[in-house]
Order: C-alpha cells, then sequence, then structure tokens
C-alpha cells in the first residue's frame, strides 16, 4: 500500500504549451504511484481538467501578462505586476506544504517562477535558459537563472546536445538534466484523411490575426484542410466546402488527426515542435510576431533543414510547396528516461 505521496505539477498559463507538455509527466507520475496535482489557472487549467477530470487542483494568482503590440516593451512594462504574481504564487504553494506537509513530497515547475520550495524536491522545466531578448536578455536570462538554482535542478525537454532548441538550451551554471522529447502523442500507421491541418494556438490577439490570413489564403488551397482554432470562443461563418473548423480537440482525438495529416501549419512554440517531431510529421512553422523564441526555433529548424517557416505577414499559399532539402526529425523517445528522473529525484514513500 502507498501512502499519498502528491507531486505538484505547475505549467505556466501561456496558451495550451506549456500545460500540454506537462501532461506526459503528470501521466508519469501517476505510472509511478505518485498523485500529480495541478497548479495552475486561466485557460491552462480548464484545458487539463478536461485531460485529468479527477485530480486534485490547486488553483494560483494569475500573471495577467498581455500582449502588446510591441512585445518586448509590453513585456517590460508589465515587470511588476508579474512580480506581484510571482509573490502570491509563492505563498500560495507554501500554504499548500504546509498544509499537506506529511503528503507532499516534491513539486515540478514548468516556467513558473514562483513555484519553488525548499521543504521537498523541487524541479523547473524549460528549454530556455538563454532568452533571447535583444538588449534585455542578459538582465532577464540573471533574473530567470536566479529563480531556476532556487530548485534542485533544472529539466530541458530535448535531446542531449540541445538538437532542437539550440543554443536557447545552453548556459553554465545550472544544474540541468536533459529529459528527451515531451509529447502527449504517439506515431500511428493511420490512412491520410487530411491534405492540411492548421494548428492554431498562443496569444488571442495575434492568434485571430493568423487566422483571418490563413482562412483568406485557404480558399484556394486544393485539397482537403481540418482548421483547429485553438479557442473556446465559437466563430465560423463562411467557411468553404474544403475547409473543416473546430474551436479545439482534446488530447486522443487530436493526436489521430495529426497522424491522418499529410502537412500541419502552426506556431513555433517547442511543445507543438516536440508533438511534430514525436509524430514524425512535416511541419511549416509561423512564428508569432516579436515572440524571439518562437521565430529562434523557426529559424533553427529551417537551418537544420528539419522544416521550413516565414514570417506572418510573409505567409502565401505558394510557401507550402517550397520543400526544398527539408526532412522529417528521425528521433525515438524513450520514455524511461523521464520514468527515471522522477524516480531519482522523488522518493515515493511506501508503507
Amino acid at each position: 500500500m502507498l501512502n499519498k505521496s502528491k507531486i505538484i505539477v505547475a505549467p505556466l498559463n501561456w496558451g495550451w504549451g506549456h500545460a500540454a507538455r506537462c501532461i506526459p509527466i503528470i501521466r508519469e507520475l501517476q505510472s509511478a504511484g505518485f498523485v500529480p496535482v495541478i497548479a495552475c489557472e486561466g485557460i491552462a487549467l480548464l484545458f487539463l481538467k478536461k485531460e485529468f477530470p479527477n485530480v486534485e487542483v490547486l488553483e494560483l494568482f494569475p500573471y495577467n501578462i498581455r500582449y502588446k503590440k510591441h512585445f518586448k516593451l509590453g513585456m517590460f512594462m508589465q515587470i511588476p505586476s508579474i512580480i506581484r504574481a510571482i509573490y502570491k504564487e509563492h505563498r500560495i504553494l507554501e500554504s499548500y506544504i504546509n498544509l499537506y506537509s506529511d503528503e507532499v513530497v516534491g513539486v515540478v515547475s514548468d516556467n513558473r517562477l514562483g513555484i519553488y520550495t525548499q521543504k521537498v524536491p523541487s524541479v523547473y522545466v524549460t528549454h530556455q535558459l538563454n532568452i533571447q531578448a535583444g538588449s534585455l536578455s542578459f538582465v532577464i536570462n540573471k533574473v530567470h537563472h536566479y529563480f531556476i538554482n532556487k530548485h534542485q535542478e533544472c529539466w530541458i525537454p530535448d535531446e542531449k546536445g540541445s538538437l532542437f532548441t539550440g543554443d536557447l538550451s545552453k548556459s553554465r551554471g545550472i544544474n540541468t538534466k536533459f529529459i528527451g522529447i515531451l509529447s502527449r502523442f504517439e506515431k500511428k500507421k493511420v490512412n491520410y484523411k487530411y491534405d492540411l491541418l492548421v494548428l492554431l494556438s498562443g496569444i488571442e490577439e495575434q492568434r485571430v490575426v493568423l487566422e483571418a490570413l490563413l482562412m483568406e489564403e485557404l480558399k484556394h488551397f486544393k485539397g482537403k484542410v481540418l482548421l483547429v482554432r485553438g479557442s473556446l470562443k465559437t466563430t465560423h461563418a463562411n467557411i468553404p466546402s474544403h475547409i473543416k473548423v473546430v474551436d479545439y480537440l482534446l488530447s486522443d482525438a487530436l493526436e489521430e488527426t495529426i497522424n491522418c495529416s499529410r502537412l500541419v501549419i502552426a506556431r513555433s512554440g517547442y511543445s507543438t515542435i516536440m508533438d511534430m517531431i514525436r509524430l514524425k510529421k512535416e511541419a511549416f512553422y509561423i512564428p508569432t510576431p516579436e515572440q524571439t523564441e518562437q521565430e529562434y526555433l523557426a529559424l533553427h529548424l529551417k537551418s537544420k533543414n528539419l522544416a521550413n517557416s516565414c514570417t506572418q505577414k510573409e505567409f502565401q499559399l505558394k510557401r507550402l510547396n517550397a520543400k526544398k532539402n527539408v526532412y522529417v526529425a528521425d528521433t525515438t523517445v524513450d520514455k524511461r528516461l523521464l520514468s527515471n528522473h522522477i524516480k531519482r529525484v522523488f522518493k515515493l514513500v511506501q508503507v
């Protein structure tokens, strides 16, 4: 018989990406006999509650990050409110651990700076140790590393050698462990149902802009299209007959849909990239404007001939035919790697 050995898993509420890549972590914790507690808020929490309806939830204080026209300047102006949110979520975490001190045995924070503790083993999950922010990079990375070093170690969801993250995951002075690609999906042999799958996600203001752009361009696409809006706000009107539109898909349905699609258009968020790698899927990436991480990843994968991409302003339908020298990454996901790291860091108490 096992005690209630709880591990708090806290993804950043920034679209669905951080929450999605925590799904395999939560599943692996359950397989190892731990009891996960999901700690977040907003759309990320709604998403995870649909995936894990019976898992305990700890609701955190929102960062309330707003996407501004000038992304980096907008983020800089929001630093005071972000600091307040970090402080408040840290107090929520510590209060919960104090209340359940006999049950909580660990903490996993995916880019939530206030989710750290010295009371139980704690790990931080990120692929960005070297944040690309122009003139602000030095200061931002100093602050980020300060919070990362409050954890026992930092888990990087990539292959050794930073194959897919490139310079983003390279840094000194941090205890890092590569835990392999994190994806909730499995590659399956199925017949193609769609010639093109469009996966929209990310900050709502730019998601709407890209949706409008793609809908206009895809009117002339020769083939069957499925567009997943990545939004809980339903607005469907004047859709061409060769295009099917859905608001969102849960994991099982999305896994099947990606597997049965020839080509995928998506943002170059790292969680999406990991899903495409896991499913060995050809992808075309359109990074969110001024999100330097996505811009870097799109260019990095293009330089490695792993995917084609272009900016949002540059996109035209004819770019989908530019498949020069692109090949699908051949990497095998070792599920034991994540399992071994979990069992190494967090000690399951038996009675």
